[in-house]
């Protein structure tokens, strides 16, 4: 028997909804919902007044506001966001989230190759 995992499958849905209620009903968080060899997708909740603690990044993110308004603050810059609303975040950069009460964002992460790894194209 392979140890080796088969093929992804071409599409599978995933419950963006259920993980930002199961979060939203709690203190909030962060839940994977997909994750693949070259990206994450992930459900992030912030619920005030926990604060966002997050740390820089290793990859590149896009952020995109499924519910509620709140201020991205990103190297020293500050991007208002309301729903529907989408921000880029280079890897490596500063950045949390401020003057929210509830934040429910979509997170889609890059996942690059480790250094050294050959990528197929």
């Amino acid at each position: 028997m392979s140890s080796e995992p088969g093929p992804l499958p071409v599409a599978r849905a995933f419950d963006i909804d259920g993980a930002k209620e199961r979060l939203a009903a709690g203190t909030g968080g962060y839940e994977i919902v997909h994750r693949s060899a070259g990206v994450e997708v992930g459900v992030y909740v912030l619920v005030a007044p926990e604060p966002d603690r997050q740390q820089p990044h290793e990859d590149d993110e896009i952020y995109v506001v499924l519910e509620g308004t709140g201020v991205l603050e990103v190297e020293g810059e500050r991007v208002e966001l309301d729903e529907g609303h989408a921000v880029f975040v280079p890897a490596g950069a500063a950045h949390r989230f401020v003057g929210y009460e509830l934040l429910s964002l979509l997170v889609i992460f890059e996942r690059k190759p480790p250094y050294g790894a050959s990528s197929r194209m």
